[in-house]
């Protein structure tokens, strides 16, 4: 077998389908600095660009940890352009989603779609009316690893699920070894390292898993269902865990993992590497969930591991936020803070912060946009 990376076609399968441009790869581990490489407001030419430095006030949210450093791109041009102070807290999805029902912020990132719970909830705290959640990053979950001298190693999903259920406990064991000729993997313990707090990524993970892989008989949930691992808290915590630790296994935001070795998946007979044109293929291959409305842009994405070409360890980050708020200025800004977000200029602006994830495509920038203008203004 092979490692392959293939680019996405560039037509749009469903009216869902999430096309996605190609970035470059790299970026910052950094769970709260702001994105270095972002351009500042005088270097912004794009003609959709929002503000006009009318807006006053504030607003705050919180959750996916994988958002930070577009969260932070995004503040820094919304906030220079218009005035209005946005704040992000990456507490992590499910934190997010549970301060936003109670109305401790007034938007929110999940890597998780809302559940049906959740969803009526959230409603009820949106004064009856159903909260907009639309999908505006996008990014393949890298399994990353601390190896000396080496930087990819070839995985099946049966391979990853036994590691990370602690039945692989050696580098060089032979089912691994078996699908890397000529790497010499070391006689080195395995230390999978988890999510400790509820994460969006570890149920993206862990669907993967269960769609790949007959090894993995766990539910798919925020929360890491095996106990007595190696955790830490947030995208950053882990990958700095990892960083620290020789031997050591994670999965994270692959826009975060900075110099780690990574996996190479099994797909449809080949190893892949993961990379933003791979994800965009496995979306193309989704269907919109059942759930879905004008409202409710959730998708659900094809991992089983047989679409060549495709990355199928894939998560779409959504962010969530009620069409009336009692403020005037809170949904003001709420709307061209959103509106900034999906624009062109901003999901540019976001790639360029995290070099891992890829833009939103025009056709789902429409619908978004559809559904952002809901927010009432008055």
């Amino acid at each position: 077998m092979k490692i392959a990376r293939h680019r996405a076609a560039a037509g749009l399968a469903l009216s869902l389908s999430l096309v996605l441009a190609a970035c470059s790869n790299g970026g910052s581990d950094s769970e709260t600095n702001g994105a270095t490489d972002s351009p500042s407001a005088s270097d912004s030419t794009s003609a959709d660009k929002t503000g006009s430095g009318s807006l006053s006030g504030t607003i705050n949210g919180s959750g996916a940890s994988s958002q930070v450093n577009a969260q932070q791109a995004w503040r820094d041009n919304f906030t220079a352009n218009t005035g209005a102070i946005v704040n992000y807290d990456a507490t992590g999805s499910g934190t997010g989603r549970e301060q936003f029902i109670a109305g401790k912020v007034d938007y929110a990132g999940t890597d998780s779609a809302l559940k049906e719970e959740e969803l009526t909830a959230a409603t009820e705290r949106c004064g009856g009316e159903s909260p907009i959640e639309v999908p505006l990053y996008i990014s393949p979950i890298a399994i990353a690893f601390n190896l000396d001298g080496i930087d990819s190693v070839n995985m099946s999903a049966d391979v990853i699920a036994k590691i990370f259920k602690q039945e692989i406990t050696k580098w060089n064991d032979p089912a691994i070894a078996s699908l890397n000729e000529g790497v010499e993997l070391p006689d080195m313990p395995i230390i999978p390292v988890n999510r400790a707090d509820d994460s969006g990524t570890s149920k993206n993970f862990q669907q993967y898993l269960v769609e790949s892989s007959g090894e993995w008989d766990f539910k798919p949930e925020d929360t890491w269902p095996i106990t007595g691992t190696q955790s830490a808290e947030k995208t950053s915590g882990v990958v700095n865990l990892v960083s620290s630790t020789p031997g050591a296994i994670t999965y994270a935001d692959a826009s975060q993992i900075g110099d780690l070795g990574t996996v190479a998946v099994e797909v449809a007979g080949e190893f892949l590497a993961y990379s933003p044109e791979a994800a965009a293929a496995i979306v193309d291959n989704s269907a919109p969930a059942s759930n879905a409305t004008d409202r409710i842009l959730t998708v659900d994405l094809k991992r089983d591991g047989t679409v060549a070409g495709a990355y199928p360890v894939v998560l779409v980050s959504y962010l969530v936020a009620c069409t009336q708020y009692d403020n005037a200025d809170t949904a003001n800004i709420v709307k061209e803070y959103f509106t900034y977000m999906a624009s062109k200029e901003g999901q540019d602006v976001a790639a360029k912060a995290n070099g891992g994830n890829a833009p939103i495509s025009d056709a789902l920038r429409e619908q978004v946009m559809a559904a952002v203008d809901q927010i009432k203004t008055n």
